[in-house]
C-alpha cells in the first residue's frame, strides 16, 4: 500500500514536471518575419522582441501576420522595411490616390516615437476651404510671414487634380490644394484636417524624375526613419545575436538586451553556443526531441499503476 501510494506520489511530481518543462521549451520565440516583410532590429514581433522604444508603436498580428504601425491617429500597416537606409513606409487606408478619393482624419505621429518623417515624404490637402482653412493664412515667425502651402509645388496639385481620374471626377479648384509644409515635421507632427479644414490627404514618396505628372504611378503612403539610438549605432552585440540566428529583445522586466534563439532560449550574448557544443546536444533544444521521450515515459508511468 505504502509502495503504490509512493509511485502515485512520484507521477504526479512527474507528471507536474512534464508540463512546467513543456511549456518552457515550447515558449514562443521572436519571429524572424511578420508575412512577407522580414524582421530585424530595431522592430519586433511582441512583448520582449526587438527595441523596447519601438514595441509600443510596431506590432504584428499573429493570425493575420500583418505589421502595423499604432499612433495616437490611428492604425496603418506597414508596406515594407528597409534596413540598410533606417526607412518604414507606411500605407494609411484612408488616404485618398488616383485609385480612389476617401474622407479623412489626417496622420500624426506622437511626440516620443522613436522615428520621424523621411524628408522624401510630400503630403497634399484635398478640397480645403479657401475661406476658413487656416494653410491658405501665412503665420508670423521672427523673419516675416510663413506660408503653410508650399507655392513652388503647386504642379503637383494641379497633377493630382486633373490627372487623377478619382479627384478629377470631383471637379473640385486646384485652389483647395495645398502641398502641405509645416514648420515641423519631426515626432510631434500632427496633421487634424477637421482643424485644417480639409476633407481629404494624400501622401507619396520617392517622387522619381519625370513621374511629376504621372500621379498614377506614384508611391502612395508615408515615408519615415528611424535611429537606433541617439548616435544612431547599431548595437554590435545585436549584430552577432542576428549572426547566429537569433533575434536581439529585451528583458521584459528589466529592459537588458536578451538574445532570443531558436528553440524559445534566452541568453545575454548570442545563439553560437547552439552550434558549438556537441552536435548531438544540440537537438534536446528543441520542443520536438525534448517532449518525444518524455512522452513515452509518462504512459510508461500510467501503465505501471495500473
Amino acid at each position: 500500500m505504502t509502495l503504490k501510494r509512493s509511485s502515485s506520489s512520484s507521477f504526479f511530481f512527474f507528471l507536474f514536471f512534464f508540463f512546467l518543462l513543456s511549456s518552457h521549451v515550447s515558449s514562443q520565440a521572436c519571429q524572424k518575419t511578420c508575412g512577407q516583410i522580414p524582421i530585424k532590429y530595431p522592430l519586433g514581433t511582441g512583448s520582449g522582441c526587438g527595441d523596447p522604444r519601438f514595441t509600443r508603436y510596431i506590432t504584428c498580428d499573429p493570425d493575420q501576420q500583418t505589421l502595423t504601425l499604432t499612433t495616437h491617429t490611428g492604425c496603418y500597416p506597414i508596406s515594407s522595411v528597409d534596413y540598410a537606409k533606417q526607412e518604414i513606409y507606411v500605407t494609411d487606408p484612408s488616404m485618398s490616390t488616383c485609385a480612389c478619393t476617401r474622407p479623412s482624419h489626417g496622420f500624426g505621429l506622437d511626440w516620443d516615437a522613436p522615428f520621424s518623417f523621411h524628408d522624401d515624404t510630400v503630403f497634399t490637402l484635398l478640397d480645403c476651404s479657401v475661406d476658413e482653412s487656416p494653410v491658405f493664412t501665412p503665420l508670423s515667425n521672427g523673419s516675416g510671414r510663413v506660408s503653410l502651402c508650399d507655392r513652388q509645388s503647386s504642379s503637383i496639385c494641379t497633377f493630382l487634380y486633373s490627372n487623377c481620374r478619382a479627384i478629377s471626377l470631383i471637379n473640385l479648384q486646384v485652389s483647395t490644394c495645398c502641398v502641405y509644409v509645416p514648420l515641423d515635421l519631426g515626432p510631434s507632427f500632427e496633421m487634424d484636417l477637421n482643424k485644417l479644414k480639409c476633407s481629404s490627404y494624400s501622401g507619396f514618396y520617392n517622387l522619381g524624375p519625370g513621374q511629376e505628372s504621372h500621379p498614377e504611378n506614384w508611391n502612395y503612403g508615408i515615408a519615415l526613419k528611424y535611429k537606433f539610438n541617439v548616435f544612431d549605432e547599431y548595437p554590435g552585440v545585436c549584430g552577432g545575436c542576428e549572426r547566429s540566428n537569433g533575434a536581439c529583445g529585451f528583458n521584459t522586466q528589466t529592459s537588458s538586451f536578451v538574445c532570443n534563439c531558436p528553440g524559445g532560449i534566452n541568453t545575454t550574448s548570442d545563439c553560437f553556443f547552439l552550434y558549438n557544443s556537441a552536435s548531438i546536444l544540440v537537438p534536446w533544444f528543441s520542443r520536438e526531441w525534448v517532449m518525444y521521450p518524455l512522452s513515452w515515459v509518462v504512459v510508461w508511468m500510467v501503465m505501471s499503476l495500473r
